[in-house]
Formats: C-alpha cells, sequence, structure tokens
C-alpha cells in the first residue's frame, strides 16, 4: 500500500471521528438534560395511564348495566350516550374490554362497530332457542286415513293450537305437590314451567313474549296461576307474587 493511500485513508477516518467526537462531547455535557426529559415523558405515561385506570372504573357500572339489559350486544354509541363522555373514550374502552374478555365484533350497515359479550343469560337464551323439538309418538295408519274416509269434524276450522304433552305418569306425591314447594326460589326455569303447563319447552319459548302469555298459562296451568316471563332474570314468576 503506498503512503498516498495510506493518507487517504486517514483523512476519511478523521472526517468521521470528529462528528462522533462532537456528539459524545455533547451528550456529556447534557446528559442531565437528556435524563430528566426521559424522567418526564416515562411520569407523564404512568399519570395518563393511571388516569385511564381510575375512569374505567367510574365507566364499569354503565357498561355492566348496558350487558345486562342488550343482552351482551353494545356499540360505542350505546355507552357514550349513556355514559355521557366523548365516543373516541367509549371506543376504546370497549376495544379494551374486548381484549380482555374475548369478545367478538362486527360491522352494521351504517359501519358502526358492533361488540358481543357472551354472559350466562346470553348463552342460555341461545341454548333455549336452538333447543330442538320433539318427536310426536308415531300414531296407527287408521288415524292418518279416517280424515280422507269421514267427513271433517265441526272443529275444523278453529285456529291451528300448539301440540300438548301427553299426560305423564306420576306418583301421588308429586301430582298433589303444591305451588309453593316448587317456587323454592320464587320463580320457575322454563323446563319446570313447560312440565307444569304439561306443553314443550320450545312452546314455552316462542309464546313468552306473547302479550297473552299470562292468559295463555292460567288456562293450562293446574292450579289456575297466570305466568309472566322476566327478560333480566330468565325466569317466569306467578303474576299474583310479581304484583305484590
Amino acid at each position: 500500500m503506498s503512503e498516498k493511500t495510506i493518507e487517504t485513508y486517514g483523512k476519511g477516518f478523521l472526517v468521521l471521528l470528529l462528528p462522533i467526537s462532537f456528539l459524545i462531547i455533547f451528550f456529556v455535557a447534557t446528559w442531565r438534560i437528556w435524563l430528566g426529559i426521559i424522567l418526564l415523558v416515562l411520569t407523564f405515561n404512568v399519570w395518563q395511564l393511571y388516569r385511564w385506570q381510575q375512569w374505567c372504573q367510574k365507566v364499569n357500572p354503565t357498561f355492566h348495566q348496558l350487558i345486562r339489559e342488550n343482552q351482551g350486544r353494545i356499540t360505542p354509541m350505546d355507552l357514550a350516550i349513556k355514559g355521557n363522555f366523548p365516543g373516541e373514550a367509549a371506543k376504546r374502552y370497549l376495544d379494551t374490554k374486548a381484549a380482555e374478555f374475548g369478545a367478538s365484533t362486527s360491522n352494521s350497515e351504517d359501519g358502526s362497530k358492533i361488540y358481543y359479550f357472551i354472559t350466562a343469560s346470553t348463552l342460555g337464551s341461545i341454548l333455549d332457542s336452538s333447543e330442538p323439538p320433539k318427536e310426536l309418538a308415531p300414531q296407527p295408519v287408521a288415524q292418518h286415513a279416517l280424515p280422507f274416509l269421514a267427513p271433517p269434524p265441526p272443529q275444523a276450522h278453529l285456529e291451528e293450537s300448539e301440540p300438548e304433552l301427553p299426560p305423564q305418569q306420576s306418583t301421588p306425591e308429586e301430582t298433589k305437590k303444591p305451588l309453593e314447594k316448587q317456587l323454592v326460589f320464587g320463580s320457575l326455569i322454563q323446563s319446570e314451567l313447560a312440565k307444569r303447563l304439561n306443553v314443550y319447552s320450545s312452546t314455552v319459548y316462542k309464546r313468552r313474549d306473547d302479550p297473552d302469555f299470562p292468559e295463555w298459562s292460567r288456562t293450562r296451568d293446574p292450579d289456575g296461576v297466570a305466568w309472566k316471563y322476566s327478560r333480566k332474570t330468565k325466569e317466569f314468576f306467578p303474576v299474583e307474587e310479581s304484583k305484590s
């Protein structure tokens, strides 16, 4: 290697060394300022996180109430209107809760985001609605052929009614079991009321939101008790007890 080449490399090294030396001197002289800036930024972030957590604690009761009322379905607009705070804060809060509870999301037709939180009551409604109808007992061929051979009965033009279960064989103790003993917790679940009314559980599910459900249940109840459905608890209560 010639002396000219060595001199060229030496000049290039000096060109790089001078800026590096300047930066080192600058940081050594101002390290306290940089350390203060870093601590200030960290302190600000911690304070923001603390304020966010405190705000979330105040919003949690409103969020839980909306989840119960809407059966797990909620939008940022619902939360913002109920809590009277900005929509961006409501969306950030729901995104945090969705990640915490594993909620699913979908977009509505207008582009708004909908969050679905699965609760025990929501899962119970899904299971009730997916309950398969029970098969009726097979009937003899002669009963199916009878309408073609004989004139229609007088009640042929009446409204079609829901099929009822055949009478169940039970012990005298079960038949005479008073209503007070069945209402241990003051209410009945869907399957218990269906057994009491002697109908399918799916029949009770289809009729439970009808306005005439109390009168319909009264005509089928062995004691003539009318029943009313509560969407909040997913249970059925006697009309007399709920009024008192």
